[in-house]
């Protein structure tokens, strides 16, 4: 066995499109409907996280009573509703890569399929 046996072999370059091919795709339907459900999932969410967050912020600056409320023993609501921020961006990070790899990847792959052939 010589090292040229365990090279593994390369699949030939795949082309470079043009900046007419970029400027073309994505006029395209396909890449329209990939930017359409990409932003119907980043708007509301990113709305949704910020209300989260300014609503905690106003919470913990506005009703200091209300967030000094105990939950268990020296645990108030404002360390839960605190940690409650790292909790939804987990979520939110777990659901995009979800919603990525089951809706976006997949419309990705064929576009650059598409402009480049296959892999």
């Amino acid at each position: 066995m010589t090292t040229a046996d365990l090279i593994p072999e390369r699949s030939p370059e795949r082309p470079t499109p043009d900046a007419q091919a970029f400027i073309d795709m994505q006029a395209s339907p396909e890449f329209q409907e990939l930017r359409s459900r990409l932003r119907r999932f980043v708007f509301p969410m990113t709305a949704f996280f910020l209300a989260w967050y300014a609503t905690y912020v106003l919470l913990a600056t506005y009703a200091t009573d209300f967030m000094a409320t105990k939950v268990i023993g020296n645990v108030n609501l404002g360390v839960v509703l605190g940690l409650g921020q790292f909790v939804s961006t987990f979520v939110i990070t777990a659901l995009y890569v979800k919603f990525a790899n089951r809706e976006l990847d997949p419309r990705a792959t064929a576009i650059r399929e598409e402009l480049e052939g296959p892999a």
